[in-house]
């Protein structure tokens, strides 16, 4: 669906080249919700203007179902950016338009029938659930309600793509959920590919299926937001997760008893393995007693997910039988410390 080969965009500052972006390569398949994350300044905001090129790349080229974007003419290209929506952090709401007018520019631009317009932008207030706020301006409305219509406007020209620029940082947490809902519910009913940049992996978690994490103009991390999130490899990616899993403090000192070292350790579980009484059946089994120190059940988007962290107690032969144990029935145990490793 989306295609960036060997992306690279440059800048002149004074006598000095800044690469903002270097040798991009990224796929987002049709119909996903593909998340980008980084922090400010990685070259996230600069790499999702290059899909739809209001930032031309230097080199490198871009496709869109098949269309390479990077070779059209202007006028060719005008036509091709009506099949890619665009939602913003700060809006860009027409102060002077109301709701209906706002959400009827890009049609008024594509030179569509007055009834054409009427009828779409019945459609999409009622879609964004404005319904009601048709006659209202910009100054009347919420950061949320805003937002709405900057949705409500990219969706105008029913695009293909719908790319989202920080579309939920100015907004409060509440509003945040409930804009991340809608664009979850926009991507399953109207089958529309998202590329969304944050640098919330609050964000990333509950709506998207795919995340490449941008450090330094680079793509650092990329793959299933289960995979990047529960098994970060690279530091900065793990930042990102420690935002809303916490950090594991590895300095903690473990208990000893009968001068046996102990181990701490971290389960995952993913899927189905989260409802299942896993842990309580091997410790029962093995008789390895053990003390939870961090544990978290949430979901990833639809996928139910577990983390604990666990101090197991006892000998050495008998906390690895146990952590074989839950192995064998599928789990992730990553050993994080034994009690003999300390500094």
């Amino acid at each position: 669906m989306i295609e960036l080969q060997h992306i690279v965009k440059d800048y002149q500052s004074g006598n000095h080249k800044v690469t903002a972006l270097n040798d991009i390569n990224l796929s987002v398949n049709k119909g996903e919700v593909f998340g980008i994350i980084g922090h400010s300044g990685a070259g996230k905001s600069t790499l999702i203007r290059t899909i739809n090129l209001l930032e031309r790349p230097s080199s490198g080229r871009v496709f869109i179902d098949g269309v390479n974007m990077t070779e059209l003419a202007s006028r060719k290209l005008q036509e091709e950016r009506r099949t890619i929506g665009m939602i913003f952090q700060h809006f860009n709401l027409l102060s002077s338009a109301t709701v209906a007018d706002n959400i009827a520019f890009p049609l008024r631009l594509a030179k569509r029938s007055k009834e054409t317009v009427e009828r779409r932008v019945a459609e999409l207030i009622g879609l964004v659930g404005l319904d009601g706020h048709e006659n209202k301006y910009p100054a009347q409305l919420s950061g949320g309600q805003k937002q709405r219509v900057g949705i409500a406007r990219a969706l105008a020209t029913n695009p293909k793509v719908l790319l989202c620029d920080e579309a939920t940082s100015a907004l409060d947490p509440q509003t945040t959920n409930a804009i991340l809902a809608l664009l979850l519910r926009i991507n399953r009913e109207l089958n529309i590919t998202i590329v969304l940049i944050t640098h919330e992996m609050q964000v990333i978690r509950s709506i998207c299926d795919r995340v490449a994490v941008i450090d330094g103009g680079k793509i650092v991390e990329t793959g299933p937001v289960s995979q990047v999130f529960l098994k970060p490899q690279h530091p900065t990616t793990r930042e990102f997760v420690e935002q809303v899993s916490g950090a594991v403090d590895k300095g903690l000192p473990l208990m000893e008893e009968a001068g046996e070292p102990q181990t701490l350790i971290r389960i995952t579980f993913i899927g189905e393995q989260t409802y299942e009484p896993a842990l309580y059946e091997t410790m029962r089994d093995t008789n390895v007693p053990f003390v939870i120190l961090q544990g978290t059940v949430s979901r990833l988007k639809n996928t139910p997910y577990g983390q604990l962290v666990l101090e197991l107690h006892g000998a050495q032969r008998d906390t690895e039988q146990a952590i074989e144990r839950l192995r064998s029935r599928g789990l992730d145990v990553e050993v994080i410390r034994h009690g003999s490793d300390r500094a």
